[in-house]
């Protein structure tokens, strides 16, 4: 298929939920292995960064860094030269090309294999919007398929975008169950549109300790600012993975889902310390201390019920990370087209978690945009300040989701 070369166009990529955050397991020797634990070990590094990119405005927040990986993953695909190199930099991904892509793939399968298990609702899906009639390289469209199993859509942008961005959202809101709408909105694509590469996730798991509902009640919610609200606090007492640093600065708790496949880390700060302290000095090697710290005790835990939602623009902000030129016109995707006429303008991210005395409902989509170019009492996990939370798949050590609750409340 021919494109005119003078005609600049614009590429979506769109991936949905999901982030992956080491837990510190070692794969083995094997080469095949040790790739998909350095696939973690990246996109654990990566994650923590763009956490503290993002975190600087106040309130919650919340965002699955695998459904960015994933969608730039499927970028990466395409990128050569310094694009390339700029892209591994910032996302910890590496090359031979094929190796992180099967790797990839291979991580995938592990997170969410073919026969999933009753415990837990856990979907992914992929999918390529292509322009009808634009010469998209085989060998490209084949490393989605082949890995992401992304099926290709031809689609008309220039005739008809409107349609085409309601017929993506559909398909967005489908995966997702109706939790994630409208994610391209109006203007996010337009008639120089040529592809867009999308990935959706959604997660639904019961606690494999429930709380019970009578036990909920009405209790102050301390913010940064020292005011206070009034929340619902949900408690139980019960054996969980805990851990306190000696000095008590830091409690973390896992709580574990249905089928122990999945489970939600919460790291909560002493009141007085912080939150915006503790998420800056958060590295890699810190999370994975505090999580393979983590033994079995008999704890009094208190949770507010939450429910949050987030959207992003992050294309300057990955610019500002360290992959500026993938956003510029000295942008090199030739690995899609087999010409450099093609930038990403726009990366969307759009994230929903729903947490209850049930368990936990929660979903993501990531759209890139591309134009041319002794006798203890128990402890007391009191969680009535601001926390930081992570969803993780326990095998790999990859984290699905990643947020703080400033305020349950969502004011």
């Amino acid at each position: 298929m021919r494109r005119s070369a003078g005609k600049k166009g614009w590429i979506v990529i769109g991936v949905f939920l999901g982030a992956l955050f080491s837990h510190g397991f070692a794969f083995g020797k094997a080469p095949q292995a040790k790739s998909m634990a350095d696939l973690v070990q990246g996109n654990t590094a990566f994650a923590l960064k763009l956490y503290q990119a993002v975190s600087g405005k106040e309130g919650n927040l919340f965002f699955s860094p695998f459904s960015i990986s994933d969608a730039l993953a499927m970028t990466y695909a395409g990128a050569r030269g310094d694009t390339e190199k700029q892209m591994e930099a910032v996302l910890g991904f590496f090359r031979p090309q094929k190796v992180f892509h099967a790797s990839f793939s291979g991580l995938i399968k592990k997170i969410v294999p073919e026969s999933s298990g009753k415990d837990y609702t856990l979907r992914l899906a992929n999918a390529m919007w292509g322009q009808k009639g634009y010469g998209f390289l085989p060998r490209f469209v084949n490393t989605i398929n082949r890995y992401y199993q992304g099926g290709f859509y031809p689609v008309d942008f220039v005739k008809q975008t409107e349609k085409t961005r309601q017929r993506i959202n559909r398909w967005v809101e489908k995966k997702t169950e109706e939790k994630i709408k409208n994610l391209i909105q109006k203007g996010d694509i337009n008639p120089l549109t040529r592809l867009v590469l999308t990935n959706a996730i959604y997660f639904k798991g019961l606690w494999a300790s429930q709380f019970k509902v009578k036990n909920t009640k009405s209790r102050p919610f301390y913010l940064t600012g020292g005011d206070s609200v009034s929340v619902p606090m949900m408690f139980q007492r019960g054996q969980f993975p805990y851990f306190e640093t000696r000095d008590r600065k830091v409690q973390v708790i896992e709580l574990p889902y249905a089928g122990k496949a999945l489970s939600m880390i919460i790291f909560l700060p002493r009141r007085g310390e912080g939150l915006a302290r503790f998420e800056h000095s958060l590295t890699v090697k810190d999370v994975r201390t505090l999580i393979t710290s983590l033994r079995k005790r008999k704890v009094d835990l208190f949770l507010p019920r939450f429910k949050l939602s987030s959207k992003f623009y992050l294309a300057r902000t990955l610019a500002r990370m360290g992959m500026p030129d993938a956003f510029s016109n000295k942008a090199n995707l030739s690995g899609m087209t087999g010409i450099k006429e093609l930038r990403v303008s726009k990366v969307i991210h759009q994230a929903y978690v729903d947490v209850d005395e049930k368990g936990t409902e929660a979903a993501a989509a990531t759209a890139v945009v591309i134009r041319l170019k002794a006798v203890m009492r128990n402890p007391v996990f009191r969680a009535d300040h601001p926390f930081v939370f992570m969803i993780i798949h326990k095998e790999t050590g990859s984290i699905l989701f990643m947020g703080r609750v400033e305020n349950p409340l969502g004011k």
